[in-house]
């Protein structure tokens, strides 16, 4: 099957599947509301009717039942999908860029910077908002971008950045901002259980400006890299090939790290850390649509998002009314399936 055929086939059908489990998603939670009621909400508003008929038998005022829909649920699976959109996009391209299956959106440390953030502000009981945002969020979207600064300087070799060299600067450097979260964790007990539930990550928190902090930078990125996919596509040829080709191999460099830094921090800081979503999905993805990122940049975005409003589904019922963190949730589902991958292909191919 040709790129344009699985396109075609995939996309659209990536697409379907994530409206409908959007649409259940609305009438998911401590109120459960039908999925055919949450439709009817949403076309026809307060309508003619006064109550709404709930799934577990209660009777719903329809305009309380309408406030669920369109107002309380939409920030928090809104956000479920950017996220899992932004880290299954950056695990497609982390792969590609560092020609290395076991590569996600962590491997230059991202997310460990993110957290010392985070865990900074945490215990400092620094709270302030900017823009509609806490400080949490931005202590955790500075510290992704200053360890992905700190990764890029030393990795420089004469203005090139060898991809290997990137790769295990990116693991020490994540593992030393790894150390000191746990230090900072345990010099300040009274913050302990905020700092690992954010670190655990989770949509509970999660409003409309957060949804608007992500967006953008995954509207941009997933454009950018549409419009350089067939260059990624050359440089999996190898550098040399992909230089005689006329590809700025060390330009492409720059800009995957920075889109990918970009798209990571924004995403890291408004959700905490969410495991195995860069991972798994591109590897789902490219079993599905092949390795052409010209196809396989949307549909991982789609995954990333369809396998994110799942997960975050299951957090909020597994254990109802308690809510699991949705990292716990990712690492159950997306372990299993990277070790059947495994199992199933003893060299996973790009």
């Amino acid at each position: 099957m040709n790129v344009r055929r699985r396109a075609a086939v995939w996309l659209p059908s990536l697409l379907a599947i994530l409206l409908l489990l959007g649409v259940v998603s609305l009438g998911t939670g401590p109120v459960p509301i039908p999925a055919g009621e949450v439709v009817d909400l949403l076309i026809h508003g307060e309508g003619e009717l006064q109550t709404v008929a709930s799934t577990d038998g209660q009777v719903l005022d329809r305009r309380a039942a309408l406030a669920i829909v369109r107002n309380l649920r939409p920030p928090r699976i809104l956000l479920a999908v950017l996220v899992g959109a932004s880290l299954a996009l950056s695990g497609a391209v982390m792969q590609g860029f560092f020609q290395n299956p076991m590569a996600d959106p962590y491997i230059i440390g991202i997310s460990s910077g993110a957290a010392l953030g985070a865990t900074l502000a945490l215990t400092m009981s620094v709270s302030f908002w900017f823009v509609g945002l806490h400080a949490t969020s931005l202590f955790a979207f500075v510290g992704a971008l200053t360890v992905t600064l700190i990764v890029y300087t030393v990795s420089l070799r004469a203005g090139r950045v060898p991809a290997t060299l990137l790769l295990l600067t990116g693991v020490a450097v994540g593992s030393m901002a790894a150390a000191a979260t746990s230090f900072i964790m345990l010099s300040g007990d009274d913050t302990l259980h905020s700092v690992l539930y954010w670190i655990l990550g989770s949509f509970s928190a999660g409003r409309w400006e957060h949804v608007h902090m992500v967006w953008p930078s995954l509207l941009v990125t997933a454009l950018v890299l549409q419009v350089y996919a067939r260059d990624l596509n050359v440089l999996l040829q190898g550098e040399e090939n992909a230089q005689y080709l006329g590809v700025d191999v060390e330009r492409l460099k720059r800009i995957f790290l920075v889109l990918t830094a970009l798209l990571t921090a924004a995403a890291v800081s408004v959700s905490g850390i969410i495991g195995f979503v860069g991972l798994v999905v591109p590897h789902m993805m490219r079993l599905l649509v092949g390795p052409d990122h010209r196809v396989l940049f949307p549909a991982s975005l789609l995954g990333g998002a369809i396998l994110m409003v799942s997960a975050d589904m299951l957090a909020r019922t597994l254990l109802a009314p308690a809510e699991i963190p949705v990292g716990i949730v990712t690492a159950l589902l997306g372990c299993p399936f990277f070790l059947y991958l495994l199992s199933r292909r003893r060299e996973l191919a790009l």
